[in-house]
């Protein structure tokens, strides 16, 4: 789920005729644009056939999930990992610096999205966890609650621009929401984990506070930080005329890798289920799922009206609050918590309801007045 890249690779000056070499390199570079082109239409048939797979063939997947062994033993090879990292490379390789530009010098949408990223949380999941310690669970529900805490504590969503693009929104404030909140991650993931962690009972809170120090010490860093910044990197000195097919390709390559961690993180979570089942379990993750994220989108709205933020700014925050990197959370939970699958099941119903939610609010864009500069209203 990445945005479209600023140059579309079919833009990109083609070799003369004489070169032996330049027909079938184009060729695979055609070849991967229209797998991504496909992808995009059927997305939602292709994320729905990777958890059928994760449910008929879940071996490949949880060998995947499992840490492999590069000969050093402070650095074992992590397939989720890897593949989230190749997500966010191709999401920072399609910033568009030149309207980012623009949008430092109008900067109020864009504190204003950020500010309600990271501050919605703190004011949502107290309710749900006191709501929660109301249930027969044994731990007051903490399991789903550190499961929503570290869902809500990621940055937004790559995915946010797409249904930007989709809606013909404010595509450079969601991007540059995208971009900031991933760069200020290894800040706000710890402290939000750690905030929230007073929420939990048992020894979930200790896990927590464990995922808090791996979050600001390693993961937020390597994982989140370091691909997109190489992205940008990437884009800054990538020559114009190389520039339109490697991101183009990369792009391609992006989707593929985010359909294979949502096949990845379903796997860990759909075959200790399906081999043991509990459908208190199911029904609990959908509703705390539910109601995390609708409470986030509705936050969101609400405080753009607050703020008489233009419909196409608007919503771009609004997805901002509502949208967070569930593969991410995902990926942590695998690398802090691999003794509780079970907790990916609400993270999973997250990242789904999300997609709904967000399709939802791209409908709303639309006829929005005359903006102002940051995104305000006349």
């Amino acid at each position: 789920m990445c945005p479209q890249p600023e140059t579309d690779i079919t833009t990109a000056r083609p070799r003369p005729e004489g070169d032996a070499t330049a027909r079938p390199r184009r060729s695979r570079l055609y070849g991967l644009h229209g797998l991504h082109r496909l992808l995009r239409r059927r997305l939602g048939t292709a994320i729905a056939l990777a958890y059928a797979t994760a449910a008929l063939l879940p071996a490949p997947g949880l060998w995947l999930r499992r840490p492999h062994p590069t000969g050093l033993a402070e650095l074992p090879f992590s397939t989720p990992q890897l593949f989230l990292g190749l997500v966010l490379f191709g999401a920072g390789l399609q910033v568009p610096l030149r309207e980012l530009r623009l949008l430092l010098r109008r900067p109020g949408a864009l504190v204003a999205g950020l500010l309600l990223h990271v501050g919605a949380p703190l004011l949502i999941l107290p309710g749900v966890a006191l709501l929660l310690r109301q249930s027969p669970d044994r731990d007051g529900g903490s399991g789903m609650v550190a499961a929503m805490i570290l869902v809500v504590a990621m940055p937004v969503a790559a995915g946010a621009t797409v249904w930007t693009a989709k809606g013909d929104g404010d595509q450079p404030t969601a991007v540059g929401l995208v971009l900031a909140s991933t760069l200020v991650s290894p800040l706000t993931v710890p402290l939000t984990l750690t905030l929230l962690c007073p929420l939990l009972r048992g020894d979930y809170a200790g896990r927590l506070a464990d995922a808090a120090q791996t979050a600001g010490n390693a993961f937020a860093l390597t994982s989140v930080v370091l691909p997109c910044g190489a992205g940008l990197l990437c884009r800054l000195l990538l020559p114009r005329r190389a520039a339109g097919g490697f991101v183009g390709a990369a792009v391609a390559a992006a989707l593929p890798a985010s359909l294979l961690l949502t096949y990845v993180n379903a796997c860990g979570v759909l075959d200790p289920f399906l081999r043991h089942p509990r459908p208190v379990l199911l029904v609990g993750a959908l509703a705390v799922a539910a109601t995390v994220c609708g409470l986030s989108f509705g936050v969101g709205r609400v405080a753009v009206r607050a703020l008489r933020l233009d419909a196409r700014a608007g919503a771009s925050v609004t997805l901002a609050c509502g949208m967070n990197n569930s593969s991410a959370s995902a990926v942590l939970i695998t690398t802090t918590l691999p003794d509780r699958p079970h907790i990916l099941l609400p993270v999973l119903a997250y990242g789904l309801l999300q997609k709904v939610a967000a399709g939802r609010v791209v409908r709303g864009f639309g006829d929005g007045r005359a903006r102002l500069p940051g995104g305000l209203r006349e």
